[in-house]
């Protein structure tokens, strides 16, 4: 399976995500349940996981080094500043937030479930090779910051 490392971009697969989370909470409406829906909420998740994703993005590009998640062997940089000092991967963080508040907005535990398949997926076949090969290219200073940053938050 080493053929779907860094292969589909993460906004694929959160869209993905986001589509099979509305298909399943049609499909089993009667895992719905009132105490989870909420759009508010949902909405804020959203937002709160919408600006830690672009805070990322603006700490990479600030260091000009890549944002595609499919080419990590391109970085130029070793980001460790900004959000980078609280989360080694803030974008996918910043994903599953959003993921979260559809989750919240659907109100559907089948949907909600589907989130932890996301983080499986992301973290099998995008976050270890793209922290296989930042260890490679930048050694001793990765592993640093990584004994420094939890991969997540």
């Amino acid at each position: 399976m080493n053929r779907l490392e860094l292969l589909i971009p993460p906004p694929v697969i959160m869209l993905a995500t986001g589509v099979l989370m509305w298909v399943s909470s049609m499909l089993f409406p009667g895992f719905a349940f009132p105490w989870i829906h909420s759009g508010a909420w949902g909405a804020a998740t959203a937002l709160l996981g919408l600006a830690i994703s672009l805070s990322g993005v603006a700490t990479f590009k600030h260091a000009r080094t890549t944002v595609d998640p499919r080419r990590p062997a391109e970085a130029a940089t070793l980001v460790t500043s900004g959000i980078y000092r609280y989360s080694r991967n803030p974008m996918y963080l910043g994903v599953m937030l959003v993921l979260i508040g559809w989750a919240l907005f659907l109100g559907n535990l089948v949907s909600a479930l589907l989130i932890v398949g996301f983080a499986l997926y992301i973290n099998r076949y995008q976050i270890l090779p793209e922290e296989r090969l930042l260890q490679e290219k930048f050694g001793a200073d990765f592993l640093a910051y990584k004994d420094k940053v939890r991969r997540w938050i």
